[in-house]
């Protein structure tokens, strides 16, 4: 079993800057791939950015490219997402989410990761 707790999210205006932390246990840090989704009310959860077990491989949804980062620190078993440039439409809970699989791939669809946090809300005001 992996523990996810996500921090780090508030309200920011537009064009600001967060950055969220998913500190994970239960399970060897560089052994898991993780990434980040997020649902914003009425919508369906939707990938952010991802990043593989050795931080070697990134991707990002097009809707963030340039503006967030994932990074990890696996000495300190954590996951980070800094968000630049903020704009209302990335207003969304933000989760993060384990892939125990160690393929080197980084991944993009929900149902491939095993292990979810429990959300942190980002709300982008005008």
């Amino acid at each position: 079993q992996v523990q996810l707790v996500e921090s780090g999210g508030g309200l920011v205006q537009a064009g600001g800057s967060l950055r969220l932390s998913c500190a994970a246990s239960g399970r060897p840090f560089s052994n898991l791939a993780m990434g980040w989704f997020r649902q914003a009310p009425g919508k369906e959860r939707e990938f952010v950015a991802a990043i593989i077990w050795s931080g070697g491989i990134r991707r990002y949804a097009d809707s963030v490219k340039g503006r967030f980062t994932i990074s990890r620190d696996n000495a300190k078993s954590t996951v980070y997402l800094q968000m630049d440039s903020l704009k209302p439409e990335d207003t969304a809970v933000y989760y993060c989410a384990a892939d125990p699989s160690r393929l080197g791939v980084a991944k993009t669809i929900e149902y491939e990761y095993d292990y979810w946090g429990q959300g942190t809300q980002v709300t982008v005001s005008s």
